[in-house]
């Protein structure tokens, strides 16, 4: 398997990169490609891991920062003879020479290259970042949290079609229950967009439940929840911020008393899972769907254990056929979805 790694993505590029791409060698023994500034890369490399790493470098002397916005983004995505990490990395899958591509950079930056450079799947007018949350008894697949921050009606029963493919295939639900995310269960509640798209959605072919709520949402009483890259990209960091604090005071309040830190001690197998369960670093990348082939996005405060672990999601998906199990369930259901 060859996995291509953006070494000049993550906020602290390229230390997490360079250390995850050596720990998942070592661990799966594929061949991990580390794209970015050789001049950079090498020292680092053979810092780790001595004159002959076993890792390959490929060179991309240009990158997206986080800075870049709107058509100089575009341009670095989009020229032929652009050199950013992104565009070098993902040409590698568009050539055959890589089966999938991760990284940890600007997110627009990274949806734009691989709407330019690999097109999208038949039927597909926008991509999707889609995120697994953890819910009541499960996981709830949710789309779109940041690639697209305004959407039509159209292109969220895309992602209601998509998702629900996505989670048949990843999770194992066998009719998942789509939600679209809204401020109450009536069908009357929402905004313009959420309103014009309720009949897209119950005309597509998924197994559709109405609008929900963040208390639907995380009481596990849907399997997909389907929204706007805005709103879904306020949920996601406003989710891990709730995680975060939740955890931040349970610490410091079991640690408060000996009678707490007694307790603590007793309790130390469920927090552990809890905290397991909350940290967004355990699968470490979102899928962007829709594109023509396997393209992973996680955090920019990504560290090596959590591009480690996207390395990890990254590779369950090439095993499992992901890309063509979802090109042709999107190819066959899609089509059956009317356009306003």
């Amino acid at each position: 398997m060859r996995i291509v790694l953006d070494a000049m993505g993550s906020d602290a590029f390229p230390e997490p990169e360079v250390e995850a791409a050596l720990q998942a060698h070592q661990l799966y023994g594929d061949q991990i490609i580390l794209v970015g500034d050789i001049a950079i890369l090498k020292p680092r490399l053979e810092a780790l891991a001595g004159s002959n790493p076993p890792v390959q470098l490929v060179h991309a002397g240009d990158m997206i920062t986080m800075q870049d916005k709107g058509m100089q983004m575009v341009l670095k995505a989009r020229r032929d003879s652009s050199q950013t990490s992104m565009a070098v990395g993902i040409d590698l899958i568009k050539k055959g020479q890589a089966d999938a591509f991760v990284t940890a950079g600007n997110t627009g930056g990274a949806m734009a290259t691989a709407y330019y450079r690999l097109g999208v799947l038949e039927g597909v007018e926008r991509p999707a970042l889609s995120g697994i949350f953890p819910v009541k008894d499960g996981h709830c697949v949710v789309l779109d949290i940041g690639a697209n921050p305004d959407c039509k009606p159209e292109h969220l029963a895309q992602f209601a079609v998509m998702g629900s493919i996505y989670a048949q295939k990843v999770l194992g639900v066998v009719t998942p229950r789509v939600g679209l995310i809204s401020n109450g269960e009536e069908e009357g509640k929402g905004n313009q967009l959420v309103k014009e798209t309720i009949p897209l959605i119950k005309a597509s072919p998924v197994n559709f439940i109405g609008g929900i709520e963040g208390k639907e949402l995380f009481g596990g009483e849907a399997d997909v929840a389907v929204t706007d890259g805005f709103t879904g990209n306020v949920l996601l960091k406003s989710s891990e911020a709730v995680a975060k604090l939740i955890t931040d005071v349970l610490r410091k309040e079991l640690k408060s008393s000996l009678i707490t830190m007694v307790g603590a001690a007793l309790s130390r197998p469920a927090f552990a899972k809890i905290k397991k369960m909350l940290d967004p670093a355990e699968i470490g990348a979102a899928p962007l769907l829709g594109v023509n082939g396997l393209v992973f996005i996680g955090h920019g405060r990504s560290d090596a254990r959590a591009i480690l672990n996207a390395v990890r999601t990254t590779r369950q998906a090439v095993n499992a056929g992901l890309l063509e199990a979802i090109r042709q369930a999107i190819q066959s259901q899609l089509t059956l979805i009317p356009s306003q």
